[in-house]
């Protein structure tokens, strides 16, 4: 992860020893050379995403990139606000290692479950977390990411239910994630109470350009507003589909996906294929890239 772009280009590499040092262990030794089930402990997968996502954003301000909004869906909008100028780099992975810990520590590993469900519209989706959800065995929406697509998240045995039940309530499929914890549901509180304390003393100035919030799907320069999102978008849903609507309506025609993976062209393409999305994380791609 991201070990191509670090040996190419001597931003990313410094971007990657920032990480290390803010972190006191070597975050980019886990990123290039695993073990696979480092990498995935959220702990450190959140500050690894973070981090390559800065390293490739990086790299592209060399060749001349300008943006005039931003984005990210759940994790990524750290590495939006980043880019945006609104939280320094260094507190932003400092801050993501532990919103990291703080989540694993909410629910124990294999308490909690998340799942995708296709074919199904909010309405359908709520119904179904209702139906599944016993007593304090929840499973909330998590993500409505578009394109048919909603995910769902909860404790294990509840998402279970709603996997069990989806084809019954109109579901084409539903398929558990591969994920740590049960991430944006109720269950997820505790680690938000544990970031607003961490965050209380972090600057986050006036971003240069508006970043639209997964919690409200509006686009924001609003320093005090931004620090109130970041918390409350630990429990809240990812509301990408409105994200990418409220983008469109400005008026923008490209975008580009910083980082691993190509997940979100595909679901910008489906919400609003007015926007070209391109997908930068490689090597070759940000050598391709012109301004």
């Amino acid at each position: 992860m991201g070990r191509d772009l670090a040996h190419e280009y001597p931003v990313a590499r410094q971007t990657y020893s920032d990480a290390d040092a803010v972190l006191g262990f070597a975050l980019s030794k886990i990123c290039f050379e695993g073990p696979e089930d480092e990498l995935t402990l959220t702990k450190h997968t959140q500050p690894a995403i973070l981090t390559t996502s800065i390293a490739v954003y990086r790299a592209l301000i060399e060749r001349g990139l300008a943006f005039d909004v931003v984005a990210g869906h759940s994790l990524g909008e750290w590495s939006a606000l980043v880019a945006a100028g609104a939280i320094e780099f260094r507190d932003a992975v400092k801050l993501t290692y532990l919103r990291g810990s703080f989540m694993q520590e909410a629910v124990p590993a294999g308490q909690g479950a998340m799942a995708a469900v296709m074919g199904l519209d909010l309405a359908g989706a709520k119904a179904l977390c209702e139906k599944a959800t016993q007593g304090d065995e929840v499973v909330e929406v998590a993500n409505i990411n578009g394109a048919g697509q909603i995910v769902v998240s909860g404790k294990a045995a509840a998402v279970d239910r709603a996997i069990a039940d989806a084809k019954a309530a109109g579901a084409k499929r539903a398929v558990r994630l591969s994920v740590s914890a049960p991430f944006h549901c109720s269950l997820m509180k505790p680690a938000a109470e544990q970031l607003a304390a961490a965050l209380a003393d972090v600057a986050i100035a006036a971003p240069r350009v508006p970043v639209v919030s997964n919690v409200t799907a509006e686009p924001t320069q609003d320093p005090a507003r931004i620090r109130e999102l970041l918390i409350q978008q630990v429990t809240a849903p990812v509301r990408w589909e409105a994200s990418i609507q409220a983008i469109a309506a400005l008026g923008v025609t490209r975008a580009y996906e910083l980082g691993s993976g190509s997940v979100l062209k595909g679901l910008v393409k489906r919400i609003a294929d007015a926007i070209a999305c391109a997908t930068i994380g490689e090597p070759h791609e940000v050598q391709a890239f012109t301004a």
